[in-house]
C-alpha cells in the first residue's frame, strides 16, 4: 500500500518534516517515491512554515494513496491557507 506521511529531518530540537508518497512498509525516513511539500514546526516570523503540491497530493490520493492522519491535517490546512490567499472558499478534497 502507498501511503503519505512525514519523514523527519533537521536537526536535535530544530524537526523539519518532509511530506512524502511512500510504500507503507518503508523506515519512517527511508526510501520515498515522491516528495510533496514540507512542513517546518518551529517557523518563526516570515519563515514559510508549510508548503504542499497539492495537484500531486491529489493525485495520489485519487491512486490509492492513504495519508496519515498529519498530513491530512495539513493538506486541510494548505488549502485553507491557499484559498484564503486566492480569496475563494476552500476546495473540497477529491477523494
Amino acid at each position: 500500500m502507498v501511503s503519505i506521511r512525514l519523514t523527519r529531518t533537521g536537526a536535535k530540537k530544530r524537526p523539519f518534516y518532509h511530506i512524502i508518497v511512500t510504500d507503507s512498509r518503508s523506515r519512517r525516513d527511508g526510501r520515498y517515491i515522491e516528495r510533496l511539500g514540507f512542513f517546518n514546526p518551529v517557523a518563526r516570523g516570515n519563515a514559510e512554515s508549510l508548503r504542499v503540491n497539492l495537484e500531486r497530493a491529489e493525485y495520489w490520493i485519487g491512486q490509492g494513496a492513504q495519508p496519515s492522519e498529519r498530513v491530512t491535517k495539513l493538506l486541510k490546512q494548505w488549502r485553507k491557507t491557499s484559498a484564503a490567499e486566492m480569496g475563494a472558499a476552500p476546495a473540497e478534497p477529491a477523494a
